[in-house]
Protein backbone atom coordinates (compact mmCIF):
# COMPACT_ATOMS: atom_id res chain seq x y z
CA UNK A 1 0.00 0.00 0.00
CA UNK A 2 1.62 3.51 -0.84
CA UNK A 3 1.99 6.33 1.16
CA UNK A 4 -0.96 8.16 -0.74
CA UNK A 5 -3.55 5.63 0.00
CA UNK A 6 -3.05 5.27 3.20
CA UNK A 7 -3.24 8.83 3.63
CA UNK A 8 -6.81 9.17 1.99
CA UNK A 9 -7.76 5.99 3.87
CA UNK A 10 -7.17 7.56 7.03
CA UNK A 11 -9.04 10.91 6.53
CA UNK A 12 -12.10 9.44 4.72
CA UNK A 13 -12.19 7.28 7.89
CA UNK A 14 -12.10 10.51 10.47
CA UNK A 15 -14.40 12.35 7.76
CA UNK A 16 -17.06 9.47 8.75
CA UNK A 17 -15.96 9.06 11.97
CA UNK A 18 -16.97 12.77 12.46
CA UNK A 19 -19.84 12.90 10.10
CA UNK A 20 -21.99 13.18 13.43
CA UNK A 21 -20.30 16.49 13.69
CA UNK A 22 -20.72 17.74 10.42
CA UNK A 23 -22.77 16.44 8.07
CA UNK A 24 -26.14 18.01 9.96
CA UNK A 25 -24.32 21.49 9.44
CA UNK A 26 -24.07 20.51 5.86
CA UNK A 27 -27.46 19.39 5.53
CA UNK A 28 -28.70 22.51 7.08
CA UNK A 29 -26.73 24.72 4.78
CA UNK A 30 -28.20 22.67 2.03
CA UNK A 31 -31.70 22.92 2.55
CA UNK A 32 -32.48 21.17 5.97
CA UNK A 33 -32.75 17.77 4.21
CA UNK A 34 -34.09 15.49 6.86
CA UNK A 35 -33.18 12.26 5.42
CA UNK A 36 -29.33 13.39 5.74
CA UNK A 37 -29.52 14.12 9.04
CA UNK A 38 -30.94 10.82 9.62
CA UNK A 39 -28.54 9.06 8.26
CA UNK A 40 -25.91 10.87 10.20
CA UNK A 41 -27.13 10.20 13.43
CA UNK A 42 -26.95 6.35 11.72
CA UNK A 43 -23.20 6.18 11.52
CA UNK A 44 -22.55 8.31 14.64
CA UNK A 45 -23.16 4.53 16.02
CA UNK A 46 -19.77 3.76 14.19
CA UNK A 47 -17.92 6.57 14.75
CA UNK A 48 -15.65 4.55 16.81
CA UNK A 49 -14.90 2.15 14.41
CA UNK A 50 -14.52 4.47 12.00
CA UNK A 51 -12.11 6.16 14.06
CA UNK A 52 -10.44 3.12 14.88
CA UNK A 53 -9.97 2.84 11.02
CA UNK A 54 -8.25 5.90 10.53
CA UNK A 55 -6.20 5.55 13.16
CA UNK A 56 -4.44 2.37 11.58
CA UNK A 57 -4.29 3.92 8.08
CA UNK A 58 -2.80 7.23 9.51
CA UNK A 59 -0.11 4.76 11.37
CA UNK A 60 0.66 2.60 8.50
CA UNK A 61 0.97 5.86 6.28
CA UNK A 62 3.69 7.07 8.74
CA UNK A 63 5.49 3.88 9.12
CA UNK A 64 5.38 3.61 5.43
CA UNK A 65 7.12 6.87 5.27
CA UNK A 66 9.36 6.03 8.54
CA UNK A 67 10.86 2.67 6.40
CA UNK A 68 11.33 4.81 3.07
CA UNK A 69 13.34 7.17 4.93
CA UNK A 70 15.50 4.22 6.65
CA UNK A 71 16.14 2.88 3.65
CA UNK A 72 17.30 5.70 1.46
CA UNK A 73 20.92 6.08 0.63
CA UNK A 74 23.27 8.22 2.28
CA UNK A 75 23.77 11.47 0.66
CA UNK A 76 27.23 11.04 -0.06
CA UNK A 77 29.80 14.00 -0.76
CA UNK A 78 32.42 14.77 -3.63
CA UNK A 79 33.92 17.68 -2.99
CA UNK A 80 36.69 17.79 -0.17
CA UNK A 81 39.05 20.22 0.40
CA UNK A 82 42.98 18.66 0.77
CA UNK A 83 45.35 19.96 2.79
CA UNK A 84 49.30 20.01 2.57
CA UNK A 85 50.74 18.56 5.90
CA UNK A 86 53.52 20.05 4.36
CA UNK A 87 53.58 23.52 3.28
CA UNK A 88 49.62 24.09 4.45
CA UNK A 89 48.24 24.86 0.87
CA UNK A 90 44.74 24.00 0.50
CA UNK A 91 42.81 22.86 -2.58
CA UNK A 92 39.00 21.81 -3.24
CA UNK A 93 38.93 18.47 -5.26
CA UNK A 94 36.59 16.23 -6.56
CA UNK A 95 36.94 12.37 -5.17
CA UNK A 96 36.44 10.07 -7.75
CA UNK A 97 34.16 7.21 -6.79
CA UNK A 98 35.07 4.53 -8.75
CA UNK A 99 38.72 4.02 -7.40
CA UNK A 100 40.82 4.95 -4.52
CA UNK A 101 43.29 8.03 -4.65
CA UNK A 102 46.97 7.02 -3.17
CA UNK A 103 49.27 9.56 -4.28
CA UNK A 104 48.25 13.15 -4.78
CA UNK A 105 50.66 15.98 -5.77
CA UNK A 106 50.68 19.47 -3.99
CA UNK A 107 50.40 22.12 -6.30
CA UNK A 108 52.31 24.50 -4.38
CA UNK A 109 55.28 22.95 -2.70
CA UNK A 110 54.88 19.65 -4.92
CA UNK A 111 55.29 17.25 -2.54
CA UNK A 112 53.50 13.46 -2.85
CA UNK A 113 51.35 12.88 -0.37
CA UNK A 114 50.29 9.58 0.87
CA UNK A 115 47.94 8.10 2.92
CA UNK A 116 48.54 7.94 6.66
CA UNK A 117 48.93 4.81 8.13
CA UNK A 118 45.29 3.80 8.98
CA UNK A 119 43.73 5.21 6.11
CA UNK A 120 42.86 3.76 2.71
CA UNK A 121 43.67 7.18 0.64
CA UNK A 122 44.98 10.93 1.10
CA UNK A 123 41.30 11.91 1.12
CA UNK A 124 40.61 10.21 4.09
CA UNK A 125 44.25 11.58 5.59
CA UNK A 126 43.96 15.53 4.30
CA UNK A 127 40.53 15.95 3.50
CA UNK A 128 37.50 17.92 4.86
CA UNK A 129 35.23 15.08 3.90
CA UNK A 130 36.14 11.05 3.89
CA UNK A 131 36.06 9.19 0.47
CA UNK A 132 32.75 7.73 -0.92
CA UNK A 133 33.05 4.22 0.25
CA UNK A 134 33.46 5.62 3.96
CA UNK A 135 30.47 8.29 3.87
CA UNK A 136 28.46 5.26 2.23
CA UNK A 137 29.60 3.22 5.43
CA UNK A 138 31.15 0.80 2.87
CA UNK A 139 34.24 1.01 4.61
CA UNK A 140 37.94 1.24 2.90
CA UNK A 141 37.91 1.93 -0.90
Amino acid sequence: MKVSTTLIGSIFAFLLATSCCWLPFVAVILGGAAGLTAFSQKLDAYSGVFMAIGVIFFGYAGYTFWQKQKNRPPTITLESVLTCPNCGHQKNETMPTNACQYFYECEQCKKILKPLQGYCCVYCSYGSVKCPPIQAGEGCC
